[in-house]
């Protein structure tokens, strides 16, 4: 449904794997998205019939890899991910994590856990490197109870290294966690200027000095990409 939603909006590009390695945690099954087309304005052009033997192929390519490596690639979709929203790579990693330690029966406590984990450390994106830390803590909590043992990096982050976190971390928390261990005074990030009236001002230099804040953000980040998207899209 966010595919399609997202290629109705104008998207020109959606990530797929082919069937046997799609769904769970991964992405969507091209051959759906394929299907889903057909006779769209978005049509691919592709035909679905000419996937199906790949697919067979690839079929017993998984088999021999969950063979060999005893991989778990059953993983169901959960719709209680509307509310956890844990991302499809973090949650296989969790499972697997519990499995490891003999505890795979704990996953649902480990599902609940985690948001109430972000939310204590003041909701961090769940991305690389914060996303592991807190799947970390959420498991820690889990296999031997709340805030008994606690890893450096959860240390870190209540201490302000990985930056200002989007939300204020929880007192009583942050008190465990830290104890008289004071926040940093000073990171090396606060040496930075705002950046942002310099990169307006580059921008006006390329011929764009009256645009949208979308657009200025979208040069922060991808100034290369983002100018030759405005001289196709002018």
């Amino acid at each position: 449904m966010t595919y399609l939603k997202a290629i109705e909006a104008g998207v020109d590009i959606v990530d797929c794997a082919l069937s046997p390695f799609a769904m769970g945690s991964s992405q969507p099954a091209t051959e759906a998205i394929v299907a889903a087309l057909e006779g769209n304005i978005r049509d691919t052009g592709i035909r679905k019939e000419q996937l199906y033997p790949i697919a067979d192929h690839f079929r017993n390519v998984k088999k021999d890899l969950e063979k060999a490596f005893q991989l778990n690639t059953s993983i169901e979709i959960d719709t209680k991910v509307l509310t956890f929203q844990i991302p499809g790579g973090m949650l296989s990693n969790l499972l697997n994590q519990m499995k490891e330690q003999g505890m795979a029966d704990k996953f649902p406590e480990l599902i609940a856990e985690m948001p109430r984990v972000r939310a204590e450390l003041g909701y961090p994106p769940l991305v690389t490197p914060t996303s592991q830390i807190v799947g970390s803590m959420a498991a820690f909590n889990v296999m031997l109870g709340r805030y008994k043992v606690i890893p450096q990096e959860v240390k870190n982050l209540a201490m302000g290294k990985y930056g200002r976190t989007p939300a204020p971390i929880d007192p009583s928390v942050r008190e465990i966690v830290l104890g008289d261990e004071p926040s940093i005074e000073h990171r090396p990030a606060d040496d930075i200027a705002p950046q942002l009236e310099c990169v307006k001002r580059k921008l006006a230099a390329q011929g764009y000095s009256n645009t949208s804040m979308e657009n200025i953000l979208s040069y922060a980040l991808f100034p290369e990409v983002a100018l030759n998207f405005f001289e196709t899209n002018h």
